[in-house]
């Protein structure tokens, strides 16, 4: 039996959740249109559906709440945050946004032009649909090995460098406006990139004059990991391989919805104080004033407090063994997960997991709204529905990876919560024949699996 150690903290108070029968589940997900996305949240049990503003915040942060300083300008609260996040992530420039995506937005106005070839490790969708809006393309440059889910390697989320090497040569740095830079990678599970490649980014990028973006949302989880498989980093803080990593950037764009604790918040960071002052007057037209940027003061407060929290060491090991003590559960029963296990989550095979369902049948659309039915547990589809459609063919994309992600927010269940989870997978896991695929019935045009109806095959 997996094991891991006591979490480094203790239950002030508790909100109360109530399991809905399984005939209850059963229309709930129907008048959901099979959409674990448009569940009403009192409908579900367990909620997995994201990590990001979903975290339990501290006696501290709530405290820091009551100094907000709610001025619409010149705010301290926002002198707060500007300095703590200069002091931790180590930006000159600091943009506050209401959140992640707000972040990209800005950043993806100011950058991207029509032409433009935007390269990353994976995709995330609200960074690829901010790039596609704005006439760019993005490539994946990502080693091969991050698409193989059964694949055991320290670092997945790693660049292929030659892959990066050869778009540079075949379109030219200056149709390259930025390198996004995804560490962990999301849409992997969660798989980290190691310090000496995020470096050997860096040099490749310097040497040709093109910008590198780091999405930091779950940076302090990367860190961990450089933290327990690097040779050399063992021996320092979280805190320091944090700085380490962000000074190879030149910029970064944060949901503070993640690492931070927070539940409403993000920034961007940069270096460059003439990229700033653009960025500064695109927040003022779509966010706010430059110095709340669509955040109260007090979530300023929040968010500054969740940063000083999040790195520390017993935080972040509690954090990731938490994810991965669910993980092995299922590894132990044989369930097929992406492995190695990730930081924030745990990510079901969907493909895998139903075999006998062809990728237009949506396996992992199917797989998550049978997982609700089962034991009221929320996931999120991370496969065909999620990549969208070609914007010129109109066509579904197929990525490599088929999967269900069950994100744990942090700070907020226990191990009895998670051996719930787990003993609801392997029920479905011993009944998995028996699920049928899904089709659309109905789908925005821009991130369809925050929206898209479904209807069973059978």
């Amino acid at each position: 039996m997996a094991r891991y150690p006591a979490e480094p903290w203790k239950v002030k108070m508790v909100e109360p959740i109530h399991q809905l029968t399984q005939a209850e589940r059963q229309q709930a997900i129907v008048e959901a249109g099979y959409n674990t996305c448009l569940l009403a949240s009192t409908d579900v049990y367990i909620d997995l559906f994201t990590d990001s503003g979903t975290n339990a915040m501290s006696d501290r942060q709530w405290s820091a709440m009551m100094l907000g300083d709610e001025a619409y300008a010149g705010s301290s609260s926002f002198s707060r945050l500007e300095a703590t996040v200069r002091e931790y992530y180590g930006y000159s420039e600091i943009i506050p946004t209401h959140q992640g995506r707000a972040a990209e937005n800005i950043l993806n106005r100011i950058l991207v032009k029509p032409g433009h070839q935007c390269p990353g490790n994976m995709y995330f969708p609200s960074t690829r649909i901010h790039q596609e809006l704005n006439g760019g393309t993005f490539q994946d440059v990502i080693i091969d090995i991050a698409h193989d889910p059964l694949a055991d390697h320290p670092f997945k989320g790693n660049f292929d460098c030659d892959k990066l090497e050869k778009l540079i040569a075949d379109v030219g740095a200056a149709q390259i406006p930025y390198v996004a830079l995804g560490a962990p990678v999301n849409m992997a599970g969660g798989q980290p990139v190691s310090m000496s490649n995020i470096d050997e980014v860096r040099t490749i990028t310097r040497r040709h004059g093109i910008l590198l973006i780091l999405d930091a949302a779950r940076a302090v989880e990367n860190a961990w990991f450089i933290q327990q498989r690097e040779p050399g980093w063992a021996n320092t803080s979280i805190a320091a391989i944090l700085r380490a990593m962000c000074d190879l950037t030149d910029g970064a764009t944060m949901s503070a919805k993640k690492d931070s604790f927070a539940n409403i918040g993000g920034w961007l960071g940069l270096r460059d104080p003439h990229l700033a002052v653009q960025a500064r007057s695109l927040v003022v037209v779509y966010e706010g004033l430059h110095t709340y940027g669509g955040m109260a003061g007090r979530d300023m407060e929040a968010v500054a407090q969740g940063i000083v929290e999040s790195v520390a060491d017993e935080s972040i090991r509690a954090r990731v063994e938490q994810v991965g003590y669910l993980g092995e559960l299922l590894n132990e029963a044989g369930v097929p997960i992406v492995q190695p296990i990730g930081g924030h989550c745990v990510c079901l095979d969907a493909a895998a997991f139903l075999p006998h369902l062809n990728r237009e049948q949506l396996p992992a659309q199917a797989l998550a709204a049978a997982l609700y039915v089962e034991g009221g547990v929320r996931g999120v589809e991370r496969g065909t529905v999620s990549a969208g459609r070609d914007p010129q063919t109109g066509l579904n994309r197929m990525p490599t990876l088929e999967l269900v992600r069950l994100a744990i927010p942090r700070r907020v269940y226990t191990r009895s919560h998670l051996d719930v989870v787990a003993e609801s997978i392997l029920d479905l896991w011993k009944r998995r024949d028996s699920i049928s695929g899904l089709k659309f019935v109905s789908e925005p045009p821009y991130l369809r699996f925050f929206q898209a109806r479904f209807a069973p095959l059978s």
